[in-house]
């Protein structure tokens, strides 16, 4: 590959066209072989959250979040599934299209944010879902609801920025892709999913604080359940989604050479 196929300029518009047509390819190929389609989308979310429910509504006596419980852990697995699938897709975005990677002239950061906005289309399809819950389980919506779209913003920024750091050092180093998937399964317990980050005793809110996904996931609560807001992990959890783009931007562009020739 030439030195101007590496680096290929071209016109922002042409990007964006080339991440449609890349995002709508992968949403095609993934519904169009499923009989249920566009219900994957919510079944996981949706499954995972009547467990959390029953669990810690039937058989134990739950003292951790808000009621209705079942939008409280709504509100947070939906976030949840499209964080945890964006990154666990990272660890084989080079790998599984290598030779397109290599010999296309488009920026081949349009190959991490293809699965950030693909899984994050998916997350929106899922909203009903959490509406449905709110209505049958009789949750209060107040203007906090507002940041919702916020929470979403600063979900896509500290997507973007891991996408960039996880797929190219997954491509260097292999076995990240195993220890990434270690990594998520810890951090579903330690994110406030099934409790909030009010519920933990001290010192654990500040702990919990600098898990950019805390801070996150309060936004998203807050249109039902207001009680949930935690100043230090909202502005915390702000501060390192934009730090984690920073960074992932910087490492990137200096790796994007070596994971061309490995690839």
């Amino acid at each position: 590959m030439t030195t101007a196929a590496v680096g290929a300029p071209g016109s922002p518009r042409r990007h964006l066209h080339a991440l449609w047509l890349l995002t709508a390819r992968d949403l095609r190929v993934r519904y169009a072989t499923s009989a249920l389609g566009y219900l994957w989308s919510v079944l996981d979310p949706l499954v995972m959250s009547l467990i959390y429910w029953f669990v810690f509504t039937q058989v134990f006596e739950r003292t951790v979040g808000a009621q209705p419980y079942i939008v409280f852990l709504i509100t947070a697995l939906l976030p949840w599934v499209w964080f945890n699938s964006a990154v666990s897709d990272f660890t084989r975005a080079f790998n599984k299209d290598a030779r397109l990677v290599r010999s296309t002239a488009i920026p081949r950061s349009i190959w991490v944010n293809r699965i950030v906005l693909g899984k994050g289309i998916e997350f929106l399809f899922s909203l009903p879902v959490l509406v449905l819950f709110a209505v049958f389980a009789g949750a209060q919506v107040g203007w906090g609801i507002l940041w919702f779209p916020v929470a979403v913003v600063l979900q896509l920024t500290l997507l973007v920025g891991l996408g960039l750091l996880v797929a190219p050092l997954c491509v260097l180093y292999s076995d990240l892709e195993r220890t990434t998937k270690l990594i998520l399964r810890a951090l579903f317990y330690a994110s406030p999913i099934i409790y909030g980050v009010v519920d933990l005793p001290a010192p654990f809110p500040q702990i919990a604080a600098f898990n950019p996904l805390s801070g996150i996931f309060t936004l998203y609560r807050m249109g039902f359940f207001p009680d949930q807001w935690d100043t230090l992990s909202v502005l915390v959890g702000a501060g390192m989604s934009v730090a984690f783009l920073l960074l992932g931007l910087l490492v990137f562009r200096r790796l994007e050479r070596p994971v061309l020739k490995e690839l």
